[in-house]
């Protein structure tokens, strides 16, 4: 009986993992072959490949496919590869296409109300009032405090040097990013930078570091959709959102509940939260005239919390790995270093060799060469999108479901020499001319329409810390770099190198480094 039981349990296993094996065929698409279970994911849910090198992979397999099928367990994905479809479901029909699909239900986990994991009308209204912390004023007004951090991370520099110059920039950045996050966003001064075992930076490599139960219910939550309200409850990390809402709880009272004046994004948000009910027009609701319903949603510390976690964490891993993946490019291309010290040098001194906001716009080598370096290897290799609702690609006589995910594979497009001219090599001036014709749609290093509003933050204040280091040392090979450094096979969201990116940090001589 036993064995007709587990015979029985096996049988409608394999009809339940196997229900949309022929989704992509039934549509004539091409596609991978699924197995039980897995899909077409296999790789991915184990942990051998990120999804970024899978979704590279089926790319660069299906040079002639506008679209190619995968299956993430049940679930239907479609990897895009034709630009111009790529424009219209990021932006002509966005409609179809608002939900990104990353996040889980807030309801169980409040660390998800935030900007980047909710979708559709609470995503809308998050977005239209966060937006306005990230103008140029602001921008400017911010600067001083990322200065600070600068500074402090070129005494760090010199502390390496004293000591043999060894390190991991990867590390070095991540500590600087901190910093900044600290001052910018808490409105606090963590002195992460000179600390390698700070609270925050534990508190980063929590978000960002799998460990297996942690990878098993994701896997499980991606495998067995119709089982995730379970499943969520047992993935839940009150921890994370208990322990920063402690920390704006605090500096919310220390202010008074209003705001002080910092210009940071406390600020901000207790500017929202002044304001009252946040109120817009629905993206998902219609009335029966077809008219949007008006929606609302109210900015409390719960929800404040959400955002300064996700300011955090989106800031701790992008931009420490964006600019410790350029300066590992520039220590094998010391022209290119060269070139950018040198404007560097040139553009300081026109400001008493001080960092300010507008001796980094005028930073264009030291941009270009940041830009390049986000298109060999994008923090953010893929992004996701998911169908909302019925939608037929006309050209390729497709209809999608809801639910079927989209793949756009940023990283494969950015290193396809269909759009990029030897896309193997780091090679900065191709950013020179902006009148070189480039699909828009081509180059998406910060995501596209949906664009990650802090984006210009995050560029201003790693452009600052890149300045900050290559104005006072060079970075050159040391024992341990490796010419091409391993992927993190684990890391989906965002992208990451395994073991960190070990460079030799020198002092720039006299001559150089006063000018």
């Amino acid at each position: 009986m036993i064995y007709l039981v587990i015979l029985l349990v096996l049988v409608l296993l394999y009809k339940y993992t196997t229900k949309n094996h022929d989704y992509w065929e039934k549509r004539n698409v091409k596609y991978e072959k699924p197995v039980p279970i897995f899909g077409t994911d296999y790789k991915n849910v184990v942990g051998q490949k990120s999804i970024t090198e899978l979704a590279a992979e089926v790319y660069k397999k299906h040079p002639n496919e506008p679209v190619v099928g995968l299956l993430r367990g049940t679930t239907p994905e479609l990897v895009v590869r034709d630009l111009d479809l790529i424009r219209r479901i990021l932006n002509v029909d966005f409609a179809y296409f608002y939900p990104r699909g990353l996040g889980r239900n807030p309801k169980e986990e409040p660390m998800f109300y935030n900007i980047f994991h909710v979708d559709g009308d609470l995503w809308k209204l998050l977005r239209q009032r966060l937006t306005p912390t990230f103008t140029t004023a602001k921008l400017k007004n911010m600067f001083p405090l990322v200065v600070k951090c600068a500074e402090k991370l070129q005494h760090v520099g010199e502390d390496v040097v004293s000591r043999g110059g060894e390190c991991d920039v990867r590390d070095l950045m991540a500590r600087f990013t901190i910093e900044f996050i600290g001052a910018c966003g808490f409105g606090i001064e963590m002195d992460t930078i000179n600390n390698e075992h700070s609270l925050f930076k534990q508190l980063g490599s929590k978000i960002f570091t799998p460990y297996f139960r942690k990878f098993l219910m994701i896997a499980l939550y991606d495998l067995f959709p119709d089982f995730r309200t379970v499943l969520q409850k047992l993935l839940s990390e009150s921890d994370l959102i208990d322990a920063v809402t402690v920390i704006v709880k605090n500096i919310r009272e220390q202010r008074n509940f209003k705001p002080i004046g910092r210009n940071d994004f406390i600020d901000l948000l207790l500017e929202l939260e002044g304001k009252g009910t946040m109120t817009g027009e629905s993206v998902e609701k219609r009335k029966a005239d077809g008219t949007p319903e008006q929606v609302e949603m109210e900015m409390d510390l719960t929800c404040m919390a959400a955002q300064v976690l996700v300011f955090f964490a989106a800031g701790f891993e992008t931009s420490s790995s964006s600019t410790s993946f350029m300066l590992h490019q520039l220590a094998y291309h010391p022209e290119e270093q060269r070139k950018i010290q040198e404007e560097i040098d040139r553009v300081l001194s026109k400001y008493d060799n001080k960092l300010c906001y507008d001796s980094i716009s005028e930073m264009t080598a030291l941009s270009n060469g940041f830009k390049e370096a986000l298109r060999v290897f994008p923090s953010l290799g893929i992004l996701h999108r998911v169908c909302a609702r019925k939608y037929t690609i006309s050209e390729l006589n497709v209809t999608l479901d809801p639910g079927v995910r989209i793949i756009v594979p940023v990283q494969a497009i950015q290193n396809d020499e269909k759009y990029f001219d030897n896309p193997s090599q780091y090679l900065p001036d191709r950013f020179n001319d902006p009148n070189v014709p480039r699909h828009r749609y081509a180059y998406m290093p910060f995501g596209g329409p949906r664009s990650c509003i802090g984006a210009r933050l995050g560029e201003m204040q790693s452009l600052a810390g890149l300045a900050a280091v290559l104005h006072k040392f060079s970075v050159e090979p040391g024992p341990r770099t490796q010419r091409y450094p391993e992927v993190n096979h684990g890391s989906n969201t965002v992208q990451s190198i395994k073991g960190g990116l070990p460079l030799k940090l020198t002092l720039r001589n006299k001559s150089n480094s006063n000018k």
